[in-house]
């Protein structure tokens, strides 16, 4: 599966367009991991070295805001060789709607709502 699609890198907001929306900056993509439960929810994102880095919510051993890089998704591989996917079916939502979403879906109320 491809990660990043020219429509995507078309469509996804420049990095720092919505850091003063806080909560309320919209992810417009979410990757994960098919073997454990490490979720990264893109708010922006555009080339930077050689490389496309990303802004975004990351829920993983914690949950927090940072960076994250297109090299480092494509590098994780898991049993059998899987790799990280793109959730097809994602649609554009809030850092805190995703935060209740996702907290509600693991189970993890504490750990996702911080």
């Amino acid at each position: 599966m491809k990660l990043m699609t020219k429509e995507l890198r078309a469509k996804l907001p420049k990095l720092y367009s919505q850091e003063k929306l806080g909560e309320d900056a919209v992810v417009h993509i979410k990757f994960f991991c098919p073997w454990n439960s490490w979720n990264w929810f893109a708010t922006e994102g555009q080339e930077r070295g050689g490389d496309f880095i990303f802004f975004g919510l990351v829920c993983g051993f914690e949950t927090e805001l940072g960076y994250f890089s297109l090299s480092e998704l494509e590098s994780v591989r898991g049993f059998g060789g899987l790799g990280i996917e793109r959730d097809l079916h994602f649609k554009p939502k809030t850092i805190r709607e995703v935060r209740q979403e996702h907290a509600r879906m693991s189970g993890k109320a504490q750990k996702c709502s911080e």
